[in-house]
């Protein structure tokens, strides 16, 4: 399925000051660079396992944290590395859990897929397809039984909207009216497969109608359009109307994992995309037309960042292995 040229979004992107643009541009790029060295050290052998990298999907969980407070919970599947840093973990317990290091957030023993950070309210990378998104309604019911407030962001993707455990959620939340946002990040490819060849309804934020769930798409590679959609669905949700469902048509430039060639796929589209939808360069482009910034300043902001990474990558590689006595910790809970 090509990637379409045109993104549709039905919430008006909002107009923002310097300092929130610069803020939005600022993570969106912490993101990218973290992600181009994880990839570095994957193919050094320095992360094991599994791992599937957030490359230009950036604006949708930057635009979304920047909707919601720091007392809302948020949960996403395995492509979860941005989200992290979103929630502003600290990139060096991040990259040092990559590599399988003792100073990572779950000690070294998670990896890629599944960490999380209690004091950040990111309940974590799930690396079963759509396991997460009973999870999230799970937060949600707390959040409504505790009557804190509070939402829960339920981060999903294109190939997990047709699993039945989804479904169910979508009823559990619309019939108790739970505070959970559904985020449907569709990149166009579910692993090597096409929207189009594997959903009979192809514009995913409607799978929610059939539970009376309202919902729509966003222009998933604008941080603006992002935010935008983020306020008015979470003013729905707090307002007590129950869950509602955005479908961010976004795309990654990297194969679905690490270990994935892409040929499924042709680098026409690819560059295509990135040549003309790339999120980080059209909020680079506003902000310079704006004058929000000057090429300085946004130079500045890239060599932070560059520095921020290049301590976290040394901070993973040196920090120690876990300890094997770490095999048998964390496995049962007393209750």
């Amino acid at each position: 399925m090509a990637a379409t040229a045109k993104r549709k979004t039905k919430s008006t992107p909002k107009t923002a000051d310097s300092g929130q643009l610069l803020k939005y541009y600022h993570d969106m790029l912490l993101i990218r660079r973290f992600e181009e060295k994880a990839g570095q050290l994957y193919g050094m052998g320095l992360i094991g396992g599994f791992c599937h990298l957030y490359i230009g999907q950036e604006a949708v969980v930057v635009g979304m944290q920047a909707a919601i407070t720091e007392n809302d919970t948020v949960i996403t599947s395995y492509r979860d590395h941005g989200h992290m840093l979103a929630c502003g973990m600290d990139p060096k317990g991040v990259m040092a859990e990559l590599t399988g290091r003792r100073g990572g957030y779950s000690k070294g023993k998670g990896g890629s897929m599944h960490m999380f950070s209690r004091e950040r309210n990111f309940f974590g990378g799930h690396g079963i397809v759509g396991a997460q998104v009973p999870i999230g309604t799970g937060l949600a019911f707390a959040h409504r039984y505790l009557e804190n407030g509070n939402v829960c962001l339920t981060y999903l993707g294109d190939g997990a909207v047709n699993q039945g455990q989804v479904h169910e959620s979508f009823n559990m939340a619309a019939l108790w009216k739970l505070p959970v946002i559904y985020v449907i990040e569709n990149n166009k490819y579910g692993m090597g497969t096409s929207v189009a060849r594997s959903s009979a309804q192809q514009d995913l934020y409607r799978h929610g109608q059939a539970y009376g769930i309202p919902g729509e798409q966003v222009d998933g590679m604008d941080v603006l359009a992002v935010n935008a959609a983020g306020d008015k669905a979470v003013a729905h949700v707090r307002a007590g109307k129950g869950p509602y469902i955005l479908e961010m048509l976004t795309y990654r430039y990297r194969g679905h994992s690490m270990s994935d060639p892409a040929k499924y796929r042709t680098k026409e589209e690819v560059s295509k995309m990135r040549q003309e939808h790339d999120p980080i360069d059209t909020l680079r482009k506003h902000l310079l037309e704006g004058q929000h910034s000057d090429e300085a300043g946004l130079k500045n902001i890239d060599r932070e960042i560059r520095e921020v990474i290049s301590a976290a990558t040394e901070f993973a590689q040196n920090s120690p292995e876990p300890d094997p006595s770490e095999l048998y910790t964390d496995v049962l809970a007393e209750a």
